[in-house]
This record gives C-alpha cells, structure tokens and sequence, in this order.
C-alpha cells in the first residue's frame, strides 16, 4: 500500500461538546479501502462527519496529508479529500455534467468557469464510473443507481487522494451495490486513491475492504484485517448476537469469512 493519507490522533467525537466516541485511531494509505461496520446508531456516521468538519471534533485531531485538518481551508481540504454522503441530492435543472462538473470548483476560481481541459476531466469522469451515456440526462429523472454513479464522478474530478463515502449503497439494488463498490475497488486498486466508508452490508463489506473498523457499543476496534473482522465471535460480539441469532442467518450459507471474493 501506499502512504498514508489520513490518520487521527487521540479522536474523540460527539455532540455539543459530549463524547460520543473516543479513542478513535484510523489509519488510512492510498490504494486501500477502509470500511466502518457496527450496528445502527453506533456512531460511524459520527465519526465519518467529524473527519469532514461537518461536526465539531470533541478532542483529538485528524491530520490529512501529515497536515493537521483544523487549519485547512475548505479549498485545502477538497484538493485532497472528497465526499458522498448518505443525503439524497436533487438540484433543479441540471443534467449529470453540470452536477458532475461541480466537482471541478476547487479548481476553477471564483467564477466557476470550465476550461476545456476540465470539461475533458468531467467527460473522463464520467466514463470511469460508467455515466458517459448520462452527460446530457436531467439528473432529477435518473435512478438512485444512476445518481450514485453521476456523484461519484463528480467527487473523483476533484482528483482527490482520498474519497470518503457514508453508506454509499443505502439506496441502491443489489446491482447498483455490486457496481458500486467496484467501481470502488477499481479506484483503490488502479489509481491508488484511498477509500474510507461505512456500509451496513456484511457480505459486501467483507468483500470490497482492505480493512476494517469495528464501531459498537464497547467503543471503536483497532483497524483489522477482514477475516478478523468478519469472524464469528467478533460479529457476534458488534452486534451482540446470540449463536441462535447468527446459526439462523447463516444456516443456509457459508458465514461471512468463508465466502468467496466477488471483487477481482
């Protein structure tokens, strides 16, 4: 794997100044993908929004780039780090370009006004996560699948070293996930970007991630490898399942760490 990217420093996060968290140490390098897993309500949300600045950090830092976040500017930060969030997105009267061309901001000046070069980018964008066909389609009218794919473009034409995604497949079928999260992995894999997300989906999480954080009750784990993560006493312990309650989902298949890889 590559450098790292992102890290945190004795983190804890929360609510008007109370900690929901703590102890919270990520280390994230380029090229590989980081899942959040826990129960609803655990916090992973939390803490994925604390890391973008939307919630105020209760203690500890998070330095992106070896550079402490605190005193970064919006621009710094989305030079280096884009997101997608859970929110749905419905702006009025804008094709998938334009939405996706948004992504090109931090590089255009105050004006807003696309180059050719960036119109080029937004184009390539778009064809990375398989929208080209998207461009010139009102983005109100497209599928939840299709808007997936048209806002990942837009947050890889910042060309960032790091994307950071919240429950990216909440919306989606089960073919909109699987396209998804390879799109992901190509990402991670061919252009080395660093990927950090939290998904509720066990089997998909085993799958796409490089590694893992567990985000419970007892508090957040220390970053592990997917057959860690994924083996049955520990997802036992996450999401306080009795051995009734984990023979019963996994009666008629293999348990999560025995499934075959989907991703290739």
């Amino acid at each position: 794997m590559g450098e790292v990217c992102l890290r945190t420093e004795d983190l804890s996060v929360g609510y008007n100044g109370k900690p929901l968290i703590r102890q919270i140490a990520l280390r994230l390098r380029r090229g590989e993908i980081v899942t959040l897993i826990g129960p609803n309500g655990a916090g992973k949300s939390t803490i994925l929004k604390s890391i973008i600045r939307q919630l105020d950090l209760v203690h500890g830092a998070v330095y992106l780039d070896g550079r402490d976040m605190a005193g970064l500017t919006e621009r710094d930060v989305s030079l280096s780090m884009s997101v997608l969030m859970t929110a749905h997105v419905r702006p009025e009267l804008m094709t998938c370009f334009d939405v996706a061309a948004t992504g090109r901001y931090p590089y255009t000046g105050r004006l807003g006004i696309l180059t050719r070069e960036d119109r080029e980018k937004v184009y390539q964008c778009l064809a990375l996560v398989h929208a080209a066909d998207l461009a010139g389609a009102d983005f109100s009218r497209i599928s939840d699948g299709q808007r997936q794919r048209v806002l990942l473009a837009r947050a890889i034409c910042q060309q960032p070293e790091l994307i950071l995604l919240d429950e990216p497949t909440s919306f989606l079928d089960i073919k909109g996930k699987a396209e998804l999260l390879a799109i992901l992995k190509s990402l991670a894999r061919d252009k080395k970007m660093a990927v950090i997300l939290s998904l509720h989906e066990l089997e998909l999480a085993q799958k796409v991630s490089d590694k893992v954080v567990c985000v419970s009750a007892a508090g957040v784990s220390d970053v592990m490898t997917p057959e860690e993560a994924f083996a049955r006493e520990n997802i036992c312990k996450i999401y306080a399942l009795t051995d009734e309650q984990y023979a019963f989902l996994y009666s008629a298949e293999k348990a999560p760490e025995e499934k075959r890889p989907l991703f290739e």
